[in-house]
């Protein structure tokens, strides 16, 4: 038996190249810092993928956080200093989930250190913090950067998000994209820094959950000409540290309907709702777009069900109007080892932002659906503005 080169050595046994090694960093070690050391602890899941992340350090300042990632084998730095992980060369890509108002400083530290990123919503408080992290990416393209935004890769809204891209649709009717939970309906919740301007920011609800509503739509090239916004604050003050009620001054629900241009046809209407008090939603992410010569929509409500509309020839009747129903199995943007046929929930579907992050950043995302560029984070802070002074001023706001 002949020995192998040392180039066949790092060929995989189907003539594939050994996966890219990548250090990965967390700033921030709360409830998503968690859930992301879970999801690259599963990378194993996926099938042939080109990278290898290993998890090998976390900064938060409250030593509680950090301790939960001590348990974690390939940890190897805990630290109170975000700065101390953009110094270590181990470290090639930084996730930062923090306080929307730390997020301008911490993003530019990041790519200015040449690292990759991949950002937190809202990216930045607001308009002027987003524009100083584009600055900074331009000023570094040797750091690849993007924005969280895990709902679209459940398996069901790849099936509707192909569905739209395929031209099925014909022409736009309208479209809707909402992200829903009632976490703030309790009253006597206390307050956090969700609920105050000044660390949430003006925008409130949708600084926190508007990129989940605007991810599929500006992917899709839908872009709106001008808005007009419904905002609520249903809660005006939440129990504070010692039970005092203190002010929360930031919008609880808010509903933006929005005009979007086509080629070849009337624009249409666009609705995005994101919603903190919706009695009877816990994570609710839909998509719904109705179109003249198709539609599609699905809801995590039920994950495995994807709705396509169309007319069929019903035996006996005739031509009628019909939503098929079909279930979507596992298998949502980069393939899996799990079972076709098995259900997907969201930790999967992080799994599947990670590996699309991860390979473009590798450059082998190919035609898959990929993760929140720069320019549209920035683009919803737009987005967001108009729709606050719409309300304040009751009017339509163009872009």
């Amino acid at each position: 038996m002949s020995t192998s080169s040392a180039a066949e050595q790092a060929t995989g046994r189907a003539g594939r190249q050994e996966p890219q090694q990548v250090g990965v960093a967390i700033v921030g070690g709360g409830l998503m810092g968690r859930e992301i050391a879970a999801a690259l602890a599963r990378w194993p899941a996926l099938v042939d993928h080109p990278v290898r992340p290993r998890l090998v350090g976390v900064a938060d300042i409250n030593p509680a956080a950090l301790e939960w990632f001590s348990e974690i084998s390939t940890v190897e730095v805990l630290t109170a200093d975000y700065r101390e992980l953009l110094a270590d060369d181990r470290v090639d890509v930084v996730y930062v989930a923090v306080r929307h108002d730390l997020h301008e400083q911490i993003y530019v530290d990041v790519v200015e250190a040449g690292k990759s990123l991949l950002a937190e919503k809202p990216f930045g408080i607001d308009g002027d913090a987003a524009r100083a992290v584009l600055a900074a990416v331009e000023a570094h393209p040797e750091s690849f950067v993007r924005c969280s935004s895990e709902m679209p890769y459940f398996p069901g809204a790849q099936v509707a998000v192909r569905y739209i891209e395929s031209g099925a649709l014909g022409e736009v009717v309208s479209a809707r994209c909402s992200f829903l939970h009632a976490s703030d309906l309790d009253r006597a919740k206390p307050s956090s820094w969700k609920r105050v301007a000044e660390f949430c920011g003006e925008a409130g609800v949708l600084n926190d959950l508007g990129m989940h509503t605007w991810h599929v739509p500006l992917r899709l090239g839908w872009r709106p000409e001008r808005v007009y916004g419904v905002l609520q604050d249903v809660v005006t003050e939440r129990p504070g540290p010692d039970g005092t009620p203190v002010p929360c001054d930031t919008w609880d629900n808010a509903t933006i309907h929005s005009w979007v241009a086509q080629p070849g046809a009337k624009p249409f209407p666009l609705t995005t709702e994101t919603r903190r008090i919706d009695p009877g939603q816990k994570n609710t992410w839909e998509l719904e777009a109705i179109g003249m010569d198709g539609s599609v929509r699905f809801s995590t409500k039920n994950p495995k069900l994807v709705e396509v509309f169309g007319l069929v020839d019903v035996p006996g009747t005739g031509r009628e109007q019909v939503w098929h129903h079909l279930d979507a199995g596992s298998q949502a943007s980069w393939p899996t080892v799990t079972g076709p046929n098995f259900e997907s929930g969201f930790s999967d579907a992080i799994l599947q932002m990670w590996a699309v992050f991860l390979a473009e950043r590798a450059g082998a995302l190919g035609d898959r659906f990929g993760a929140v560029r720069p320019e549209e984070a920035a683009l919803t802070h737009e987005i967001f503005r108009a729709a606050v002074v719409s309300h304040e001023e009751q009017r339509a706001v163009a872009l």
